[in-house]
């Protein structure tokens, strides 16, 4: 992990609601952003931010997601996600996010993402794979 990643570093990412990124069960008329998909937004955001401040070798993984789900967001509009890192605790990355559509607030939470050896993830998720017999 490099020097560069400190607390109080912010970034922002915009995403369009798509029918992806939307519910499916309430029709056309009741298409929103889905809390799952805003979750994963936030997550991907996080990591694409945290992967400039990595070492060759290293990425992250996502830990713990506390989200409030604030207002619904139609199909077709946008979404702004701002995140900001409170904390770098060795290894451990917290991020306190918001997300907003042109009208008002959608989301607010925290993030917690660990930075990871890839090869040694991957060494740890072979060891698992092979004892459950996979």
């Amino acid at each position: 992990m490099k020097e560069s990643l400190k607390a109080g570093l912010a970034h922002s990412k915009t995403v369009q609601v798509d029918e992806s990124r939307c519910i499916g069960f309430m029709g056309k008329e009741g298409a929103v952003y889905a809390t799952p998909r805003m979750v994963s937004d936030v997550e991907y955001t996080c990591r694409e931010f945290l992967l400039a401040h990595l070492d060759p070798g290293e990425d992250s993984v996502g830990a713990h997601v506390s989200i409030d789900h604030l207002a619904p967001t139609p199909m077709g509009l946008s979404a702004s996600i701002d995140l900001k890192v409170v904390e770098v605790d060795r290894r451990k990355v917290t991020f306190e996010f918001a997300v907003r559509d042109p009208l008002e607030p959608v989301g607010r939470g925290r993030h917690v993402r660990f930075v990871v050896e890839t090869a040694k993830t991957r060494e740890r998720l072979a060891a698992k794979r092979a004892k459950a017999g996979l």
